[in-house]
């Protein structure tokens, strides 16, 4: 009889079950009516050649003590007994905090680790860091990072857009035309932080009803599945050029709101002087879009008009900020919002985030969850995420960030624990270098990742299958008992006791545990959870119940549109901004004198080089989360001969004799990659498209650009490692630009699927 036993992931709720020879099954949620395709990787994940299964350390390391290294990536690991490990780790973390300081310390554990509110990692590794004198962190997301500093000069509270948009059934009831400026891809609507018990989003979108769609993006694959939605094929790059012509028109046309404009705004006659040329001469008329976006004028005007005539919900998706200048398509788009005055309304105004994950437009409650405290951080150090490299590389160097001049520290040790910037990070040859300056490089993993290639020191870390937990998304309808379901796998241990052994080594074991076990601290987060929620009313069940019931379902909260309050009473409920209004010029932002921001939306000519005749977008894959999964068999069967797919449109593979299904070499001067052909008109010509997350496999070519190629097809060989700007630092990296050209001769085969070299010690 088989035992299906619940938990959860950030692609949702499940049941899975272990047979006698620890082979996992796995099974949707009873009551999720679109169980995600990503739950077919998890099965194939858990025991794969890839994981973890001894501590190890790289021989280098181990001989020759810490330093900085070049063979990070390149050398055998001997694997060696949990003691020693822990020891090493130990005196190391003790060596640096005495000889450098704790700034020296850098605490990454950026990434998704685990669906569980106890055992997620990140949280783990600085409750212990914090604890024995604090580290040097990172701040915002790769995600989201240009975005959180750019809102609030703007309205106060990122959050406000981020997290509070309205839900597609207010959509469907109220807004007559949703203008999606990177489109609603169906593709992310099953992925949230924590999960989603019922995932609902796209048949939402799909059942908008009499709502129009209108997907601004160069891939046909971001109009929402089962929609009519028309598509306008842009310029990769450009939305910001067609969001000033829009405006152009509502302004010229005497299209636009003034009333809500001069009450609920600031900024809007600089804007409006912009916008009609009177500061730098030049109009931002469809006219002078169209060579740039490629959209005809005449579409735009169509556009804008549609826009006038109704509801109207102007939509942003998250890929737009995370590219060079990526604040302008954010703040563009809500300055077209408070032309058509309709922030504050139901179903119209400004969205952020539609079609970019799961939560944004879900009914889930907003709720607090169980959650480990962190504790304070004695060191005030910190880099914006993505800026990890140049801290590794430049320690000392100065730079700008939100009206800030900060410096980079000099880090020695870095410790990772549920994440993968070789992943998330760009450059990836550069970033290379830069892990191989630290002294030491600490890796807490489940999987011989990339960045677990790169370490000195490997933790084998258990899965989410391998121990107990508490699930529950942002806007998830249930909260989970995650039941362990399998033993765990070789020597693995969870982050909690790999942490207590290297507390109790360092004089921390009571402060980091409290005297509780993995189990004990379950009870007293779900208990003193329980505790709030009821004091606010809800009846909720003892964790004995919740327990055994499996789930609890939340309670609901009532949905308010965002910043409705302020547009009912701008004096009342000022927002946070210097003028408690929306700022369409920002004289802060202003202020600061960035080049490459200036203090309202503009049209910015690029910074980077064109460094091939083709477009390359490094959009996020349909078949895995990030790099999650990518052993599993969703992931593996949207491979070419093993190589992650590109897609081209039939013109650019033909004047290249490319055919679908050939392998392709993808470079330009900062690397290259192989990559299987999909040869495709879903996207527009001149534009190829790499889904990222494929394992990065760099084999060692003087002659390739960046001295390696990699095997697999990883997109972030070929993308700069450069900020959106000087304001948020934030992450660019969803374009660039490549050559493609057909792979000659035979393959090199794969090193990212097996184990690196082990030795006895």
């Amino acid at each position: 009889m088989v035992t299906w036993l619940p938990t959860s992931s950030h692609w949702g709720a499940y049941r899975a079950a272990a047979g006698p020879d620890g082979a996992v099954r796995v099974a949707p949620h009873p009551d999720d009516p679109a169980p995600s395709v990503l739950l077919g990787n998890i099965a194939g994940s858990v025991h794969h050649p890839t994981r973890v299964t001894s501590p190890a350390v790289r021989r280098g390391w181990l001989e020759g003590g810490p330093g900085p290294s070049d063979a990070r990536g390149r050398e055998e690991f001997v694997e060696v007994p949990w003691d020693t490990a822990l020891d090493l780790v130990a005196a190391e973390l003790d060596r640096v905090r005495r000889e450098h300081g704790n700034e020296a310390i850098f605490g990454g554990s950026y990434g998704w680790g685990s669906a569980g509110r106890f055992h997620h990692v990140q949280s783990q590794l600085h409750r212990f860091l914090n604890l024995i004198g604090g580290y040097t962190a990172s701040r915002n997301t790769y995600s989201t990072g240009t975005s959180t500093v750019l809102l609030p000069h703007l309205i106060g509270n990122a959050d406000a857009v981020l997290r509070h948009g309205d839900s597609w059934q207010t959509l469907r009831e109220h807004t007559d035309l949703v203008v999606a400026f990177g489109g609603l891809p169906s593709k992310n609507l099953s992925v949230t932080p924590g999960g989603l018990t019922r995932h609902g989003s796209a048949a939402a979108v799909r059942d908008l009803g009499g709502t129009e769609i209108a997907v601004v993006s160069p891939l046909a694959d971001d109009i929402p599945a089962g929609s009519k939605a028309r598509w306008y094929p842009i310029v990769p790059g450009t939305d910001v050029a067609l969001q000033l012509a829009l405006a152009h028109v509502l302004l010229t046309e005497g299209r636009h709101d003034q009333e809500f404009l001069d009450r609920c705004c600031t900024g809007s006659d600089v804007f409006a002087e912009y916008l009609l040329g009177e500061r730098d001469g030049t109009a931002k008329s469809p006219e002078w879009a169209e060579p740039r976006c490629g959209v005809p004028a005449d579409d735009i005007r169509d556009l804008a008009r549609r826009m006038a005539g109704g509801r109207t919900l102007v939509s942003v998706s998250w890929s737009l900020q995370r590219t060079e200048h990526g604040e302008q398509p954010v703040w563009a788009g809500l300055a077209l919002a408070a032309m058509l005055g309709q922030i504050g309304l139901p179903g119209g105004g400004f969205g952020h985030g539609y079609g970019s994950m799961a939560e944004v437009g879900d009914t889930g409650p907003l709720l607090e969850l169980p959650s480990l405290p962190q504790g304070r951080n004695p060191v005030s150090t910190f880099i914006p995420v993505a800026r990890v490299a140049d801290m590794l590389l430049h320690p000392g160097r100065s730079y700008d960030y939100d009206g800030r001049r900060l410096t980079y520290p000099d880090i020695r040790l870095v410790y990772w624990a549920g994440g993968n910037p070789f992943h998330h990070h760009q450059d990836l040859n550069r970033l290379r270098r830069a892990f191989g300056r630290p002294d030491t490089v600490v890796v807490q993993e489940t999987h011989w990742t990339a960045t677990a290639r790169h370490a000195d020191m490997v933790l084998p870390a258990t899965t989410t299958l391998e121990r107990e937990d508490l699930g529950g998304g942002r806007r998830d309808s249930h909260l989970i008992a995650m039941h362990r379901v399998l033993d765990p796998v070789g020597e693995a241990r969870d982050d909690y006791d790999i942490l207590t052994g290297l507390a109790r080594r360092l004089g921390v074991e009571a402060a980091f545990t409290e005297g509780r076990t993995p189990r004990q601290w379950l009870v007293h987060l779900y208990e003193r959870w329980r505790a709030d929620l009821v004091s606010q009313g809800h009846d909720l069940p003892g964790f004995e119940e919740f327990w055994a019931a499996g789930e609890v379902e939340l309670p609901t909260v009532p949905e308010r549109s965002p910043l409705a309050e302020f547009r009912a009473d701008p004096q009342a409920h000022p927002l946070g901004t210097p003028s408690g209004r929306i700022e369409l010029f920002s004289a802060t932002i202003d202020s600061f004198g960035y080049p490459d921001c200036p203090g309202h939306p503009a049209w910015l000519p690029p910074r980077q080089p064109r460094r091939g005749p083709l477009h390359l977008i490094a959009n996020q894959p349909a078949t895995r989360l990030h790099g999650q999964g990518d052993v599993g068999e969703v992931s593996r069967s949207s491979k070419v001969a093993q190589r992650e797919p590109i897609r081209i449109h039939p013109d650019d593979a033909a004047v290249r004799g490319i055919a679908d299904g050939d392998i392709v070499r993808v470079f330009n001067d900062l690397g290259a990659c192989l990559a299987g052909v999909r040869v495709t008109e879903n996207v527009r010509p001149g534009v190829v498209v790499l889904a990222t997350g494929a394992w990065f496999d760099p084999l060692t070519d003087p002659e390739q650009p960046g001295g390696a190629l990699c095997v697999h097809g990883n997109p972030n060989v070929l993308t700069a490692d450069v900020p959106s700007s000087r304001l948020s630092q934030g992450c660019a990296g969803q374009h660039g630009y490549v050559d493609v050209e057909r792979h000659t001769g035979p393959l090199p085969p794969l090193t990212c699927t097996t184990p690196p070299p082990l030795r006895e010690p």
